[in-house]
């Protein structure tokens, strides 16, 4: 509950309180001071004045209250020891009926003042009150944004990210291999289909019609089987559907075979274009060796737990986010502090940020020029098993070969 929040809108509203009492009290009449002559006085400043009426009616008499602390020398008979006068100023009211007639200041002991003391007691309760409510509200929002650790933040966020680079840079080496190896790899299992003739899968169609019906009709290769589909040679006459199935099927076992068993072929001597941009992208794997694929494991890893401990400390981030979490999730915000501190710790230690960086560097290396097909060619001639090491690392099947 925001206790002070409360406190300090009660304080707020009891001086504004105090500002109606005080403009809703009768205020002061206009006055001016004049000159007094005291003519008697007593002890305890009850006095009979004459004063001059600055208004025109002469001079006139009247009972008065003096001030009984004043200086002595303005008293009777100090003032004027031949005549026994005294001296003191006093106000006369400026307008009004009473225009004229003296005011003592102390006269005024109605509604005004009592509205004006009563004034005066809610803005001092109110100040008392908003202080508190001010005072008591700062403590609590230190206490509530206490935990706020913005570099340790920063710093696991640069880390994260460094972590995602380079499992993201490792993967896009793969995928530059497989984009670079699929199509050299599907082009010789179709050529080695295209130099299976149709008779091979004369046993799965079990009778006729035979092979040299079907290369008549433009089937003279397996491959041209898995082209033209069951539904085609279905419509070959004495096949029929289920015929046709069985040969669509075995056409494709040999496919399969074929895919699992087929090598690319890379002659370094005669150099050909995509060959080429094959063993360019293998070689950013090749160079990075185990190493770089053991740090994006440990990028990909590191991120993957970083991820949602940034996300529950997120309030840590700054003052503003923590004051207004509330108090589960300012307590969830430090516990995941804490362990992207030791994150951190554990980091360091390892020196992981600087081989994220480093690795994310070499695998980004740009190889697109004449020079790095050459550099790569005469790697790949001087250290072939890696070449094909990684290769079957990253396509699972296939090899590639100088033969």
């Amino acid at each position: 509950m925001p206790v002070f929040r409360w406190v300090l809108a009660v304080g707020l509203v009891l001086i504004g309180c105090s500002l109606g009492v005080y403009l809703a009290a009768p205020g002061y009449p206009e006055l001016r001071q004049v000159e007094l002559t005291v003519l008697n006085e007593s002890a305890d400043g009850t006095c009979t004045v004459r004063w001059a009426d600055p208004f025109g009616q002469g001079e006139r008499e009247g009972p008065y209250r003096c001030d009984p602390e004043r200086d002595p020398i303005l008293k009777a008979p100090y003032y004027d020891e031949g005549s026994g006068l005294g001296r003191d100023s006093g106000f006369v009211l400026t307008e009004g009926a009473d225009r004229g007639d003296l005011y003592e200041l102390d006269q005024d002991g109605g509604p005004g003042d009592k509205l004006i003391r009563i004034s005066d007691a809610l803005v001092a309760v109110g100040l008392l009150v908003t202080i508190v409510g001010l005072v008591g509200g700062n403590i609590r929002a230190v206490a509530r944004a206490s935990g706020v650790s913005p570099r340790v933040m920063r710093r696991a966020r640069l880390l994260s990210d460094a972590a995602e680079a380079v499992a993201v840079d490792h993967q896009r080496a793969v995928e530059a291999v497989r984009a670079a190896w699929a199509p050299l790899h599907r082009e010789l299992v179709d050529d080695r289909l295209a130099r299976l003739p149709v008779a091979r899968l004369r046993w799965a169609v079990r009778g006729r019609p035979g092979a040299g019906e079907w290369e008549q009709v433009g089937i003279r290769s397996v491959r041209d089987v898995l082209g033209a589909g069951a539904w085609e040679l279905g419509r070959l006459p004495g096949v029929g559907p289920r015929a046709a199935g069985r040969a669509v099927a075995a056409a494709r076992r040999i496919s399969d075979r074929l895919d699992a068993t087929a090598a690319v072929r890379v002659d370094p001597d005669r150099p050909e274009p995509r060959t080429t941009a094959l063993l360019v992208a293998l070689q950013v794997l090749v160079e990075g060796g185990a190493a770089a694929r053991r740090t994006a494991v440990a990028g990909r890893a590191l991120a993957e737990r970083l991820e949602p401990l940034l996300a529950d400390a997120e309030p840590c981030g700054g003052y503003r986010e923590m004051l207004r979490a509330g108090p589960d999730r300012r307590r969830l915000a430090r516990e995941s502090v804490a362990l992207l501190r030791a994150e951190l710790a554990e980091a360091a230690r390892g020196g992981l940020a600087d081989r994220f960086t480093q690795t994310s560097v070499d695998l980004l290396r740009g190889q697109n020029s004449d020079a790095a097909g050459l550099a790569a060619r005469v790697d790949f001639d001087a250290r072939p098993a890696e070449y094909r090491r990684v290769l079957v690392a990253v396509t699972g099947h296939g090899i590639v070969t100088a033969d």
